[in-house]
């Protein structure tokens, strides 16, 4: 049987509450990407040039650090990582998780949350940048995620 892992990075709220769905009709582990620092919502303003997530999605090579790391992550063969969109693609934070953990050979879902962007320019980037990495689809949620919906993109 797979064994499956929900890890998500949630700014607001909104991806958290899907992840916990997703985890919990999947009868999945959950494991939350926690910044070092948390993000403010002045940190967190998208319009000011000056905030911190707009400095961290202008550099290529922005890296924030987690909180913790997954210590068991080679008892899982699948990984979901659940991330808001920024930028047209994944936040840094998502780039940092996966450098720290070793995800070859798995296989790999990822699902965002967003008002109007599709996974579509997500999928994509982490793609190019990952290519050892098996990235089987990517899926959009609202807040009220439905359980056919999620069997239906996992199996």
């Amino acid at each position: 049987m797979s064994k499956k892992l929900v890890c998500y990075f949630s700014a607001s709220g909104t991806t958290k509450k899907v992840a916990q769905e997703i985890s919990n009709i999947l009868e999945s582990d959950l494991f939350e990407i926690e910044p070092s620092e948390k993000y403010t919502s002045n940190d967190l303003d998208w319009t000011n040039k000056e905030s911190r997530s707009s400095i961290e999605m202008a550099n290529d090579n922005s890296r924030p650090n987690i909180k913790e790391r997954v210590t068991n992550i080679n008892d899982y063969d699948t990984i979901i990582i659940g991330f808001p969109v920024w930028w047209y693609r994944e936040p840094s934070i998502i780039d940092t998780f996966i450098e720290e953990n070793s995800l070859d050979g798995k296989k790999v879902y990822i699902f965002i949350t967003s008002g109007g962007s599709s996974v579509d320019s997500s999928l994509e980037s982490l793609r190019k940048k990952y290519k050892n990495i098996n990235f089987v689809a990517g899926k959009r949620f609202t807040s009220n995620v439905v359980k056919s919906e999620i069997i239906d993109w996992i199996n």
